[in-house]
């Protein structure tokens, strides 16, 4: 019989649609049925963002309000694997992400079935994790895999590089200097591998070790840095969201917390890995393997 495999996403500048069409390539060359869909919100988010757009998003983003998506259309009312992508805004799932999860049509289908998550950011996607795996459970499906995929440049780099594009358009070079931002085009490529994984186990109807399997192959890596800064950036992320979002004119404290993020990314989070290094990093490793092993998705 025939797999059917539901590819499920949104895109705001293209990079999604194609890893998707990347991924689930094996998918397709093994026979598989893939139902690939791209889900607009009826409100879009114009690309390039301006920057007050960007930041205007934030509160809701961080707290998971949804927003309305044009109706879309899945050509089965089951499926044998679902694959959903999504990007990480503000370290939340994207809000037409979010919405998707929360649609009835989605949570229909994902009841009861095994579900496997791609992401594509900047560089931090475990706080989105959480709350995706969260989403995940409370519509009753089995969450087997996650692929993250990140721009691998420096964190200084990669924040030059992103605003660029976010705020151009353009997928390029800055100044003929920066890397190209985004996942690399290598990186893209190299989902095709984790789709021949998926395909392989879709056909043995076998997903026990499936993340481990992903792992081992690179699909997602765990920087400790990362992690630090997003444990704390987290936390701080939901209180700024929760004051902006009971203020009738947000606009001002928007902007302030725009400054504060370019202070605690330049000022902040230096000083922050410096005092974990000495005061927290030495005495804490097992903690610390248990946190990687949860973002791993391996225990």
């Amino acid at each position: 019989m025939t797999k059917k495999v539901l590819a499920i996403y949104y895109t705001q500048s293209g990079q999604m649609t194609d890893i998707i069409t990347q991924f689930t390539s094996p998918l397709v060359e093994s026979g598989a049925d893939v139902d690939i869909v791209s889900v607009k919100p009826v409100v879009d988010y114009n690309f390039p963002w301006t920057g007050s757009r960007f930041f205007s998003v934030m509160p809701d983003c961080q707290l998971g309000v949804p927003t309305e998506l044009h109706d879309f259309q899945l050509k089965h009312d089951s499926y044998d694997l679902v694959i959903l992508a999504y990007q990480p805004w503000f370290l939340s799932p994207s809000i037409p992400s979010n919405s998707i999860i929360q649609h009835p049509k989605f949570r229909a289908v994902v009841k009861d079935t095994p579900v496997v998550t791609i992401s594509a950011g900047r560089n931090m996607w475990l706080n989105a994790f959480d709350k995706i795996k969260l989403l995940l459970a409370d519509a009753g499906a089995n969450f087997i895999g996650n692929v993250a995929l990140v721009d691998t440049n420096p964190n200084f780099v990669s924040f030059v590089t992103i605003f660029y594009w976010m705020l151009t358009g353009k997928k390029e070079r800055y100044l003929n200097i920066f890397p190209k931002p985004g996942v690399s085009d290598e990186d893209i490529a190299r989902t095709s591998v984790y789709g021949g994984i998926l395909a392989e186990r879709l056909a043995q109807n076998n997903w026990d070790g499936l993340q481990q399997e992903l792992v081992d192959a690179g699909a997602v890596k765990i920087k400790y840095p990362l992690m630090v800064i997003e444990g704390k950036a987290g936390i701080i992320f939901k209180v700024w969201a929760n004051f902006i979002a009971k203020r009738k004119n947000k606009m001002p404290w928007i902007t302030a917390f725009k400054y504060y993020l370019f202070i605690a990314l330049f000022l902040g989070a230096p000083i922050l890995l410096t005092l974990d290094a000495i005061f927290l990093r030495p005495f804490t490793q097992k903690g610390i393997r248990a946190k990687k092993q949860h973002y791993l998705l391996l225990n």
